[in-house]
């Protein structure tokens, strides 16, 4: 044991664990987690974990509460607009359980829970990406109570975050075991791009842990991270003044969920109870791990944070420690380690078989005699109550008849009870005298007492309709174009050109010279694009910028830059970044951030496109030509590939480093990796999007067509200059029949399948 000289508070942080299916969250609630985290067969980041419906849910809550355990449910993927009714049927439902609260990455659920839903409980999913404190008071205004913050994170950004939480009535949970994402989440779509499969609908296939060819750097498995653990940084994550402290992992077993969330009680109990912690992580070795780094939350991003080999590390680590001399005593020690596995499997079964989650039986007893109130009486195995009419039982006539007070009757009229951690075993009326009466709508109060009573005196909420949405009428004018540039010398284009020119701006802003913003002062025709990326004092920074340029129009695709745009009056657009797929989404930027308009993003297809409907003096955007951007990482992706002679990054890597290079997977496909100046590491497919389709096949949706020209190298070959590609899409925008073909042509080879099979 290692003692730290502190005295931590009485109320501990959470312990929150993940449950990909029943015997996983069984196994989280047995070894003690504060709460669990779960997804149902719908509207779930982890389409591979089993999941659970919601007749288990209900259970599963009982099971929870009973021990002490919150359950917090995920719907953290973009929705599409075919599914809303279904998401309102299940929200309907959602209200009046006992969730205690929903993880959330879509713009539209924020919006249709904070404004139909007010009683659940809303956490902004790490799908969020959220890195800096306007991305904090983005979501405090779309009724947020917590907030996911990003791996990437170091502790003192998550400390600063988390103060700002708190000034904002948002609390701040951190991942602190489990796997590593290569990218920011939410603006990973490598996946989507090269198998169908979007990371944003919770269908990751994961193919930054795939092998490819051999980099120069002889490593096989260029992406693949070590997994994360901070086991021994409790004191500075209490310090830092975070929630809850979570687990990933939904679509690991139970063995796998029991034995870290043990480590991890036993960690917390011993730091609280004894002001110590536990120097020895040895059991959190004897399960699936891909070797363990903290370096992110260290502030320490070097090469040793990635593992060339996915698989299980377990065995390697078992010969790592122990420096082997003879071949019998490895193969000895892990025959042992084996059974070691396998004793911790049959342990916990045996376990979680004692733990139930079928419902709570309720015996019903209902009495009554002619001129005295209605008594209904409700029993469970722990408790029971009794509920009275508030008027007398009448004598039945002619006009009562639909109404008698038969078994069926009460059967159905109570129906819904079965629709909560209870079910009605059996109804009693024996006692209830004959051919009495009492109004339906009083039976239906009872009824309302009793689900009150049985769901913790929280009022039940009637259902709501999907909200209707009115279309206005379809754009009339013709489509305009807007262009991204990222470099000075491009400003020319803007003599040639009416379109709408974007320019770039960097992720790290801190250090940016007095000339930048002096090219936005001289040029006011550019418009300030954000990038989605932007930290502690580069995030500042930005905001400084707006002061200073005061621009009449941005882009961005950062929601920290959009709460700032919108507190300083300055009309934005949502860049494409942000994940916009559904009406909804964008009602929630018009209304509360006054935004300007918003792209669409370009994972979803043309039939896809086609339900959204457009808020009233409203733009939207569609990108029809860019390179397609597959990932972003604070990693260097250099270091498996061709090597630095750094180990470490630092704040002159960013402003300085301009390198390209790329990978190929085995079928043959290569991935361009580029790094800029004042940039993170990018990943970009070898073929770029173009899609000139949309433009005939959707006239009337869209108000600009977005083209990217920043001069980034992939496989597609573009066989003219700049000027002469802009003039191409104008008059594609105009009607000319020859432009599609020829830019076809022009711009070689190019792909749009998500346009065709969406997501």
């Amino acid at each position: 044991m290692a003692e730290n000289q502190i005295n931590p508070d009485p109320a501990m942080i959470e312990l929150l664990a993940p449950g990909g299916d029943i015997d996983s969250i069984k196994a989280a609630i047995s070894a003690g987690a504060g709460a669990v985290y779960c997804g149902l067969n719908q509207f779930s980041a982890r389409n591979r974990a089993t999941n659970i419906n919601f007749e288990d849910l209900t259970g599963i809550l009982n099971l929870a509460h009973k021990n002490n355990c919150k359950i917090f449910l995920t719907l953290n993927i973009i929705i599409m607009g075919s599914e809303i009714p279904l998401l309102i049927d299940l929200l309907n439902k959602l209200i009046n359980i006992r969730i205690d609260g929903v993880i959330v990455q879509d713009l539209g659920l924020f919006y249709l829970l904070s404004k139909y839903f007010k009683g659940l409980k809303i956490h902004a999913s790490t799908q969020l990406n959220t890195h800096n404190e306007g991305q904090i008071k983005f979501l405090s205004k779309l009724a947020a109570t917590r907030v996911n913050l990003s791996r990437e994170l170091n502790i003192n950004e998550i400390k600063a975050l988390t103060l700002t939480g708190h000034e904002n009535n948002i609390l701040t949970e951190i991942f602190v075991h489990g796997s590593f994402c290569i990218s920011f989440s939410g603006i990973c779509y490598i996946s989507s791009v090269l198998g169908g499969n979007s990371g944003n609908r919770g269908r990751c296939s994961q193919p930054c842990r795939d092998r490819y060819l051999t980099t120069p750097e002889g490593k096989n498995f260029p992406l693949n991270l070590k997994d994360n653990s901070a086991y021994f940084d409790l004191l500075e994550i209490y310090d830092a003044g975070v929630a809850a402290i979570k687990i990933e992992g939904r679509i690991k077993k139970f063995d796998y969920v029991y034995t870290v969330v043990n480590c991890w009680k036993k960690q917390i109990k011993s730091f609280y109870n004894q002001s110590r912690l536990i120097n020895d992580n040895k059991d959190l070795y004897k399960v699936f791990n891909r070797d363990f780094s903290n370096s992110y939350l260290k502030g320490d991003i070097n090469k040793n944070m990635f593992i060339d080999n996915p698989k299980d590390n377990s065995i390697k680590h078992l010969s790592e420690i122990n420096h082997y001399s003879t071949d019998n005593k490895r193969v000895k020690d892990e025959i042992k380690l084996y059974k070691e596995k396998e004793d911790i499997t049959t342990h916990v079964k045996n376990k979680i078989e004692q733990l139930s989650i079928a419902k709570i039986p309720l015996i019903i007893n209902i009495s009554g005699e002619l001129n005295t109130p209605l008594k209904i009486s409700v029993k469970t195995p722990d408790t029971s109550f009794f509920v009275f009419s508030k008027i007398n039982l009448a004598q039945k006539n002619k006009e009562s008849i639909a109404t008698c007070l038969t078994y069926n009757f009460f059967l159905k009229k109570f129906k819904a009870l079965n629709n909560t951690e209870y079910y009605i075993k059996h109804i009693e009326l024996e006692n209830l005298q004959k051919d009495l009466f009492m109004p339906f709508n009083k039976i239906s109060l009872l009824k309302k007492r009793i689900l009150l009573i049985l769901n913790g005196s929280k009022e039940i909420i009637e259902p709501i309709d999907t909200p209707f949405l009115k279309k206005e009428n379809s754009f009339k004018k013709s489509p305009a174009l807007a262009v991204l540039i990222s470099s000075p010398e491009d400003l020319c284009l803007c003599n040639i050109t009416s379109a709408d020119i974007f320019f770039q701006l960097p992720n790290c802003f801190k250090n940016k010279d007095p000339g930048f913003i002096d090219l936005f002062l001289k040029n006011k025709k550019l418009i300030p694009w954000f990038p989605s990326i932007l930290i502690g004092e580069n995030y500042t920074a930005a905001v400084e910028f707006l002061g200073q340029v005061q621009p009449k129009l941005i882009v961005t695709n950062n929601t920290g830059v959009a709460y700032e745009a919108w507190k300083k009056g300055i009309p934005w657009i949502a860049g494409p970044y942000l994940n916009i797929v559904n009406s909804f989404s964008l009602l929630c930027l018009k209304e509360n951030f006054n935004c300007y308009g918003s792209f669409i993003s370009n994972e979803i297809s043309k039939y896809q496109i086609k339900r959204i409907i457009n808020p009233e003096n409203f733009k939207l955007y569609y990108s029809i030509y860019h390179p397609i951007l597959l990932l972003t990482s604070r990693q260097c992706l250099l270091h498996q590939v061709i090597g630095c002679t750094k180990s470490t990054i630092d704040e002159k890597c960013i402003q300085m480093c301009d390198k390209s290079s790329s990978i190929t997977n085995l079928k043959k496909v290569s991935l361009f990796i580029k790094k800029t100046k004042g940039n993170y590491h990018c990943i970009y497919n070898n073929k770029n999007f173009l899609n000139a389709d949309i433009v005939t096949d959707l006239p009337d949706i869209f108000s600009n067509f977005f083209i990217d020209l920043r001069d980034i190298k992939t496989e597609t070959i573009i066989m003219a200059d700049k000027s002469r590609i802009i003039t191409l899409f104008e008059n594609l925008l105009n009607g000319n029949p020859n432009s599609k073909k020829e830019l076809q042509q022009i711009i070689h080879p190019s792909i749009n399948t998500q346009y065709k099979k969406g997501i």
